[in-house]
This record gives structure tokens, sequence and C-alpha cells, in this order.
């Protein structure tokens, strides 16, 4: 049986979708309650809005904490990727290792993965995270600091703004502005 419930963070309602012991969906805001609930009724149609069980309250509380500027690795909760291709699962791994506050291009994870020349591919896998913010498909950029996609509701402004809270920095060199959060780069 799949479970959900929606709750509040700094950039708006976010939800989470449960199946046993294991977090198998997660999803950032919509533009409205309403949006949300749709959005959830067709990504999960056979899911019940139920109140959180225990590791699905720790999961929102570290979630809401990472929203709000406080650095926290989510990498630790439980989730299940099981319905995935092992070629997603494979990214969303390496994406789990990214630390808040830091970032990867598309072609390092494919780097990482073994398959240099895929960085389309991992764009793609990214793009069907079912368990965005806890697999932090946010923190992997395009080449030379670009932004990339993005595909919850807002797109690269919803993606600029968590990386924003989480103080992320686009490069491993040492910068003179470290301080300053990112901001979006002109086309």
């Amino acid at each position: 049986m799949q479970s959900f419930c929606l709750f509040d963070t700094a950039i708006g309602s976010c939800a989470l979708v449960w199946q046993g012991e294991k977090i198998i969906a997660a999803q950032l805001p919509e533009h409205d309650e309403t949006t949300a609930r749709r959005r959830l009724a067709h990504r999960f149609p056979e899911a019940g809005e139920a109140e959180p069980v225990a590791f699905v309250r720790e999961a929102i509380a570290e979630i809401v904490a990472l929203l709000a500027g406080e650095q926290r690795d989510l990498g630790h909760l439980p989730i299940d990727l099981s319905a995935t291709s092992e070629f997603n699962q494979r990214v969303y791994r390496v994406t789990l290792t990214i630390p808040p506050g830091e970032t990867l291009t598309y072609g390092e994870v494919a780097a990482r993965i073994g398959e240099p020349g895929a960085a389309r591919a991992v764009g793609v896998a990214l793009g069907q995270n079912p368990i965005p913010i806890i697999v932090p498909c946010h923190r992997v950029l395009a080449a030379g600091g670009k932004t990339g996609g993005f595909s919850a509701d807002g797109g690269v402004e919803t993606k600029l703004r968590i990386l924003t809270i989480e103080k992320a920095r686009t490069s491993a060199e040492p910068s003179l502005f470290d301080s300053l959060p990112l901001e979006a780069r002109r086309r």
C-alpha cells in the first residue's frame, strides 16, 4: 500500500510517498496545493493520504531543515529506487554522494559511473528522478557552471533557489566571492 503526505517547507508545500519502510517518491512544490494533489494522484493513483510514520516524519524534518538553510545530507534516508532502470540507479547513487553546497556536472557524473560521454543520458536520468531533494539532482549542473534543466514546477528557478539556500559552489576552486549565493547566469 502506498501512502503520501504534504508538508510545508521554506520553498513551498512538498510531498513524500512511501510504501512499506521506504520512500518511493518526493514532490517539490507545485503552484498550489490543488495542483500538488492532482500531480500526486496522476503519478500515484493507488496512494492514499496518511499521517506520516516515524521514518517519514524524520525525512520531513531533514528536508524542512535543509530547505531552511541547514547543512543536511539526506543520503541516509530509506529510499527505494528499484522501479528505476539500472543506469538511472547508478546515476542516483553518484548523485546521493554530492554533499550540500557542492555540485557536479552531468559529465562528471557520467565519468563516475564509468560512462564518459553519457552526459546527456545522465541529464535524462536526473529528469526522471522519482525522489528529488533526497536524491539531490539539483546539485548537478551543465558544463561551465550553466544550470542545465530541472523538471520541478518553476524549472531552473526552483533549482537555483535550492542551490542558493544551500550556498552551493559551482567549482572546486576557491573564490573571492565564496559567501555569495549562486545566481542565474545570462544566456
